[in-house]
């Protein structure tokens, strides 16, 4: 049975640092998510207001606002904000303390760890709440070094890899993940990020807290422990930031220890600054397509797009230059599905269905 959970977004639902709460409305297996609180959004459906589809999750104006209109206080509170500063303001603080004041047991994705913190253990403790900090990475001892033991992994291992931060991989992930089972396709789903963690991935580690050294050991960990327990047909690895962004070593690490047979390039085409720095251009899609042909050894096999400030018309023609360019399929699974992408990965690697049925 999943708890219940109310998900804090103030003035960030639906754009990139509201990420994580964006993730959780769109999928949850973990959690039942009762709410969002964002109060510049009140009044509206969650699920229609980041896609076009209702889904029933209201979004209320406060902590008590939300109490006061469900059912129950709900069993857990998530901090639903992926900002660049990883370390809350003391306004920010209040929001953690009053949920636990008010019964709710704490998910924290950010790298700033509340258990380490005595203010927010003392007040847990005295209103008989837990607190999770799911970016917490494990102790050193228990970390993996790199073995190389990726190579004896038999199923295809697909990276979902991105152009920027937050601009859908995750999301693609989960979609395709999705699609591939219901092509009875053994597909399991390899998280690298808080989010997809948050969301229930069975398997995974958020990559961006763990020191450079064991990365891509705790990587290929996560996907060797998903290889033996699931025996898989495909692993779908989560991509993070991006291989020509200088502010992150993510990528990197990630393509290192997944080795990777083929790549999947999320991209929003009207980007042209990376997130959170507003100096620093935005690598060409060709250049890091290029990059990262050349730094991993696999093919970029498909391009997915992240449809945000295009209209429709925009989103399709787009889809047919890229496709003329590149010369790989190119689609947005939020709006058009995940059959381009079934199919140029059948045809890439056969032995996963001799037949394609595709809508």
């Amino acid at each position: 049975m999943k708890h219940e959970a109310l998900v804090y977004c103030e003035n960030e639902f639906g754009e990139k640092d509201g990420k994580t709460a964006n993730g959780l409305v769109r999928k949850s297996d973990k959690y039942k998510i009762v709410g969002v609180i964002d109060s510049s959004k009140e009044g509206l459906d969650a699920g229609e207001y980041l896609d076009g589809k209702i889904n029933g999750i209201p979004i209320f104006n406060s902590i008590d606002h939300a109490i006061e209109n469900l059912k129950n206080t709900p069993t857990y509170f998530i901090y639903g904000i992926a900002p660049l500063i990883p370390f809350l303001n003391e306004k920010q603080r209040k929001v953690i303390f009053l949920a636990m004041e008010r019964g709710m047991n704490i998910i924290n994705g950010l790298p700033e760890y509340f258990n380490d913190n005595p203010i927010y253990t003392d007040i847990a403790i005295r209103y008989g709440v837990t607190i999770q900090d799911v970016r917490k990475p494990p102790k050193l001892k228990k970390l993996h070094n790199f073995t190389g033991k990726i190579r004896d992994v038999k199923a295809p291992v697909v990276l979902i890899q991105g152009t920027d931060c937050a601009v859908g991989k995750r999301t693609t992930s989960l979609l395709l993940v999705d699609a591939l089972k219901k092509e009875g396709i053994k597909a399991v789903f390899v998280a690298t990020g808080q989010t997809g963690l948050m969301q229930g991935a069975k398997y995974g580690i958020a990559v961006d807290v763990l020191t450079s050294g064991y990365a891509a050991g705790e990587v290929e960990n996560a996907i060797l422990n998903a290889y033996k327990k699931e025996n898989p047909e495909i692993i779908i690895v989560e991509g993070q930031g991006a291989l020509g962004h200088p502010a992150f070593t993510s990528s990197a690490a990630i393509i290192r220890g997944a080795m990777p047979d083929a790549i999947i390039l999320q991209h929003s085409p009207y980007r042209n600054k990376y997130s959170d720095y507003i100096n620093i251009p935005i690598l060409s899609l060709e250049k890091e397509i290029e990059m990262i042909q050349i730094f991993s050894t696999s093919e970029v096999i498909s391009i997915t797009i992240n449809n945000e400030y295009m209209t429709n018309v925009e989103l399709k023609k787009t889809i047919e230059n890229y496709e003329l360019e590149f010369d790989i399929p190119t689609t947005d699974v939020l709006k058009y599905g995940c059959d381009k992408l079934k199919k140029v990965l059948f045809e890439k690697f056969p032995k996963l269905s001799k037949e394609v049925k595709l809508v």
